[in-house]
């Protein structure tokens, strides 16, 4: 086994998350501190991407807050990720939607996944 990978599953500490993917809406519960108080912000948008693996695995987040683009990028293996919840699965081809920050309005929508 490669050091670095014996080494990274030894530090491994990542809490069960569903599984999601590039399209779909998640909500990510995300403990924040301002001084000395402890809250839990909401971010709700469609994830662009997952990239990586193991303890290094991060996946992106678009929202529009208001009419500005959001992106935040978050590590899976982060101790500030309350929970994960998934809205709507998105039926997208690509596994990174980028060109998603190019559309706008009603284009900018992603098909549901039907279960």
């Amino acid at each position: 086994m490669d050091l670095l990978k014996a080494t990274e599953s030894q530090f491994d500490s990542r809490k069960e998350f569903p599984d999601f993917s590039a399209g779909d809406t998640i909500t990510i519960h995300y403990k924040i501190k301002e001084g000395n108080k402890e809250r839990i912000q909401n971010f709700r948008g469609v994830v662009l991407q997952r990239k990586g693996s193991g303890v290094k695995e991060t996946f992106t987040v678009r929202k529009m807050s208001g009419n500005i683009g959001v992106e935040r990028i978050f590590p899976i293996a982060s101790p500030f990720i309350e929970q994960i919840d998934i809205n709507k699965k998105g039926r997208v081809r690509r596994s990174r939607i980028f060109y998603l920050r190019n559309l706008t309005g009603k284009k900018a929508r992603i098909q549901e996944k039907r279960f």
